[in-house]
């Protein structure tokens, strides 16, 4: 999935996206903490989708997933669920077009919602550029818009800052590109481009302040890098793995910190966390957990009472584990167990 795909709902239960085979599943803890239903529901129905989904999370805890959609072929079209509740069954696929009107896949969509609880949907298009659709406040989608660009590398990295605007980072040889709304409600317009190496599908991005997002990526050199629209790109510290990071605030001893999450080169899972846009201030990888097989990604959300809950997941496998903070100082983590 391109996003998070470990989510805490409106009515604070926790979900989580898996892509399988041509569909999207979903499971859901039965309670606040527990057990997990299962088997894993189909999403949307029983469209056959492509690879490659995206979902967003909304204010309201509304997850929105979007995914490409074969339609005949060599052609393909995106389509839109909603998922109100996680123990609610998610609406069916809509479609919502094709950034060039027609055609085959042209790469991972992204999805980002506003204040006013709209998805943008990105993805690239044909020409090597990002076209953008967005729903409307009061139902139904606008026209598809060209972004511009050119060059832009498979995967899009969306987000919504505390302001409520959506932004949005690209990757292109050599660079970062940068889209923000200049208002709610407006299309987000290319405000900043700057050159940095980038290892593709690393890029992951987080509301880190009243006005500012953070970009976390991955380096030629393997450094886990953070970038503010503003500033330069800072090294962070060495990337633990090849895959992109998990990056979520919380609060930890009474500080506002970013924790960052990633599957290491050893198989296991390692945390980080600094003090919130103090890059300065360092960090260093903590590995917790068994070995996990090479396609298990992590993600993490706070449960209902604050407390960190991450989650590991295997597509190969479906083996979904879990582990919660401690409630005591530091990051001191459960036991992981299986769901």
């Amino acid at each position: 999935m391109n996003g998070d795909w470990l989510l805490r709902g409106r009515d604070g239960r926790l979900s989580v996206y898996l892509p399988s085979g041509d569909a999207v599943l979903c499971r859901a803890e039965l309670g606040p903490g527990g057990p997990w239903e299962a088997p894993p529901r189909k999403v949307g129905g029983d469209q056959k989708l492509r690879p490659g989904p995206a979902v967003g999370q909304g204010a309201d805890g509304y997850a929105h997933l979007v995914s490409w959609r074969p339609t005949k072929p060599g052609e393909a079209g995106l389509v839109h669920s909603t998922h109100f509740r996680p123990r609610l069954a998610a609406l069916d696929w809509a479609p919502i077009g094709h950034p060039d009107k027609t055609g085959d896949r042209t790469g991972t969509p992204a999805v980002a919602v506003d204040a006013q609880g709209r998805a943008h949907v990105f993805v690239r298009n044909k020409g090597g550029g990002v076209s953008m659709v967005a729903q409307k406040e009061k139902g139904g989608w606008d026209p598809w818009r060209d972004l511009k660009g050119r060059d832009v590398q498979e995967d899009l990295a969306a987000v919504t800052g505390e302001s409520g605007r959506v932004e949005l980072y690209v990757a292109v040889p050599g660079g970062l590109v940068y889209w923000r709304q200049a208002e709610p409600g407006t299309p987000p317009v290319l405000e900043e481009a700057v050159e940095t190496p980038v290892r593709p599908g690393t890029l992951r991005a987080l509301a880190t302040s009243a006005d500012r997002t953070t970009l976390f990526y991955t380096d030629d050199s393997g450094d886990l890098c953070a970038w503010r629209p503003g500033g330069k790109p800072v090294a962070l510290l060495a990337s633990a793995g090849p895959g992109p990071v998990s990056a979520a605030r919380c609060e930890l001893d009474g500080h506002d910190c970013t924790l960052l999450a990633q599957r290491s080169s050893s198989g296991r899972v390692a945390f980080a966390a600094y003090p919130t846009e103090q890059e300065a201030a360092g960090a260093w990888w903590t590995e917790s957990g068994p070995q996990l097989p090479a396609d298990a990604r992590v993600s993490f959300t706070t449960d209902e009472d604050g407390r960190v809950v991450a989650a590991t997941l295997s597509p190969s496998t479906g083996q979904l584990l879990l582990t919660r903070r401690k409630d005591e100082p530091g990051l001191a983590l459960e036991a992981w167990r299986e769901a």
